[in-house]
């Protein structure tokens, strides 16, 4: 493996966090002997560009320096490669960084840890999900949490997580369960009335929220998790269990196993690792082994 591995970095995320983050990472993986170009990007699309353009070039591994947005971004450069990706957990929610049981909020260790993992090709290969070409490595969420996802990015103020608290609030005195369809591997078909339906590659969203608390990301397998029809009553009871994966054993919440799913509702956006998918229908597929990462 090439020494030469780039940096790819988000400046904005975690409010300033990802910039700040970088240069600490950048010296770990100096002092451990490797090459650092850092690739930023003047917008998404560029940095993505950028980094598709390292990945074909040879670099030695592409190391993302952000949150579940700047990961989701790299993935889609890197999955499908044999490129080793790393990622320096400095957002907001970190769930994949979780995940993989990669340090959050440590860059210099993570640095580190990257460093370690390339020279001694401790890599291991993950599951992704992947709907239409698109990558993501955590949760598919629709329905209610999508809902308030496009709520809170529709608000200019507040700032920061509690921008969706308060959308989650006012989302919820207008909300309704969706009708959906869901087709599990081309065959079993569930029709049904949901409040949420959460297609899980990896445990949790939102930072720390176990949606799918079983799901594995070496399995082959997403958890899908559904929240079947309820008052806002039941909702608010069940919503606190969700960071410790308890939601699961409430009469209301379902859980399927599939390696494909097929998601039908009307009026309903799908969002991936926290970034807009589309409109509902969407497929989504496990792809085994899609990514080799660095990890502890």
């Amino acid at each position: 493996m090439t020494s030469e591995i780039t940096l790819f970095v988000n400046p904005t995320a975690g409010r300033g966090r990802g910039a700040r983050a970088a240069l600490p990472a950048a010296s770990a993986l100096r002092a451990a002997g490797f090459s650092v170009e850092t690739v930023q990007g003047e917008d998404p699309v560029d940095a993505l560009a950028r980094a598709r353009e390292a990945v074909a070039g040879g670099t030695g591994a592409l190391v993302a320096v952000g949150g579940d947005g700047m990961a989701n971004l790299a993935l889609q450069a890197v999955a499908g490669t044999r490129t080793p990706f790393g990622l320096v957990a400095a957002g907001t929610g970190n769930d994949f960084a979780r995940a993989l049981g990669l340090p959050v909020g440590d860059p210099a260790a993570a640095g580190r840890m990257i460093a370690e993992a390339l020279r001694g090709e401790r890599l291991r290969e993950v599951d992704l999900g992947r709907v239409n070409g698109t990558w993501f490595g955590t949760v598919l969420a629709s329905g209610f949490d999508s809902r308030v996802n496009d709520r809170g990015n529709r608000m200019r103020l507040p700032v920061g997580r509690f921008k969706y608290d308060v959308a989650m609030v006012a989302e919820l005195a207008a909300f309704r369960p969706v009708g959906y369809r869901i087709t599990l591997d081309g065959g079993e078909t569930l029709e049904t009335e949901a409040t949420l339906v959460a297609v899980g590659n990896g445990s949790s969203y939102g930072g720390g929220m176990r949606i799918c608390p079983g799901a594995s990301l070496g399995d082959g397998l997403f958890d899908i998790t559904v929240v079947g029809d309820c008052s806002r009553s039941t909702l608010l009871k069940i919503f606190p269990r969700v960071y410790r994966g308890t939601h699961v054993g409430h009469p209301v919440v379902s859980v399927y196993r599939a390696a494909r799913v097929e998601l039908l509702a009307e009026g309903v956006t799908g969002y991936a690792d926290g970034e807009p998918l589309g409109p509902l229908p969407l497929t989504a597929e496990c792809i085994r082994a899609a990514v080799r990462v660095a990890l502890p």
